[in-house]
């Protein structure tokens, strides 16, 4: 089974992105080789459905981030060993020996680089092999899943011809016969080893990373529990892409399932929302988060409706666009699925009257479902009244404070529906009414 998410919600939450500032996968990608690279992209597009594996997985990135082990490679001599496992191999030492000969030949005639591309490579391999047989002899009290890793790295590193190979000395001349010897042992008779290697060196460079990004953000690791228990505790939770961000708490569980959030515009609803959906994805992958502490309950998938637009192409309007976002949502909640649901301001593309029903007939009707998580947002503060007094909801509002006439945000969260009716008063206050009056 994969975990339940769409582009919408992807884009929403701004997770992905390699080259798109603020997005979680710029914030993570600190890996310096192409094959760690690709195993991030992975991760991130394949989040984890079991806590046991997003536990272990978390166990490993921080044991990283405790011992401040950084990646020891040269990245360059990674690519160099890469491309030189890439190039034609032999199904003999006969044919390693007559292929090697003639490029060596070329090199002398015409300048040909391919002989001396081998020789790069085989010594670009020795270096990788020393180097990590020296890392993992220092890995003290490692996790599971780094045992692993080293068990399996010194069983392939204690094989006679790999020994012979780590004490080559790379900078004096090796003789043919002795290259072509080593090119057909690296290419083919360790060639499953080393591509075990190179697994290990991408896992390397992804949790190096990761445990690099997780101290400079001052960020923790999440832990996951069964995904019946249906629960999310966070402290001082706060959006991982803004500086100096306001964290908040929070407790949701079998019994209180849905938050029901209210506020002013520009209180801090939406970011603070956003901040809740990339945290339980994140944590998914066995991330760090940024809060103080996260805990929280396996879901399915994450649904989101923040920024719904029309679509000119099927003919839809906002408000019916927002319709058929809450359909898909209750349609993927109706079959099952344990899912984490974010609806900020549901229905703002009607009238007030329609969107008051409309949010208290769709938060009625999902708060039935105890075994998703869900927060709602309005400023229709007045269906708070209701929606408070229903099973399985805690309200929740931001306020906004006045100072000499101008609205302050604490992006704090209280308990409670909030009374703040600011809109006229920021209108006021940009002058609009006075350039209009003095247009007359």
């Amino acid at each position: 089974m994969k975990f339940k998410i769409d582009k919408q919600t992807l884009e929403e939450l701004q997770i992905l992105g390699k080259y798109k500032e603020g997005s979680q996968y710029h914030m993570f990608n600190r890996v310096k080789t192409y094959h760690g690279e690709q195993l991030l992209d992975e991760i991130f597009r394949c989040p984890l459905l079991d806590e046991t594996a997003i536990n272990n997985r978390s166990a490993t990135f921080r044991y990283f981030q405790d011992r401040e082990l950084e990646f020891p490679y040269d990245p360059s001599q990674i690519t160099r060993v890469r491309e030189y496992m890439d190039s034609a191999s032999s199904d003999s030492l006969l044919s390693a020996s007559a292929k090697l000969l003639t490029k060596r030949l070329m090199s002398m005639l015409i300048h040909d680089h391919r002989y001396q591309q081998v020789v790069e490579g085989i010594h670009a391999t020795v270096a990788v092999l020393r180097q990590t047989s020296d890392w993992i002899a220092s890995f003290e009290n490692p996790t599971a899943f780094v045992q692993q890793w080293k068990d399996r790295l010194y069983l392939f590193l204690q094989k006679p011809k790999v020994k012979e190979i780590q004490v080559i000395d790379i900078f004096q001349s090796i003789p043919l016969s002795k290259l072509a010897q080593l090119d057909y042992c690296l290419k083919t008779q360790l060639r499953e080893d080393l591509e075990q290697l190179f697994d290990f060196i991408a896992w390397a460079d992804v949790a190096a990373a990761v445990a690099a990004v997780a101290s400079q953000h001052h960020l923790n690791y999440a832990e996951a529990s069964p995904a019946e228990d249906n629960l999310l505790e966070c402290k001082n939770l706060r959006h991982p892409s803004l500086k100096h961000a306001v964290g908040n708490d929070l407790k949701m569980n079998l019994t209180q399932h849905v938050l029901f959030l209210t506020g002013a515009n520009m209180a801090g609803k939406s970011t603070w929302m956003k901040a809740l959906g990339i945290s339980i994805y994140m944590a998914h992958l066995g991330f760090p988060v940024a809060a103080d502490s996260f805990r929280f309950s396996v879901k399915e998938g994450i649904c989101s409706s923040i920024n719904t637009a029309d679509s000119i192409d099927q003919g839809y309007s906002h408000f019916y666009a927002e319709v058929m976002r809450v359909k898909e949502a209750a349609t993927l909640v109706a079959t099952g699925l344990r899912l984490f649901l974010i609806f900020d301001e549901l229905f703002k593309g009607t009238n007030v009257k329609d969107a008051y029903d409309g949010t208290l007939a769709v938060v009625q009707g999902l708060a039935d479902y105890r075994q998703s998580l869900m927060v709602v947002s309005t400023h229709i503060v007045e269906v708070g009244a209701v929606i408070g007094n229903l099973p399985g909801v805690q309200c929740r509002f931001m306020p906004t404070t006045l100072e000499n006439g101008m609205p302050r945000y604490t992006y704090r969260l209280q308990a409670g529906i909030t009374e703040d009716r600011q809109g006229m008063m920021i209108i006021q206050n940009e002058g609009i009414l006075d350039m209009l009056e003095n247009c007359q």
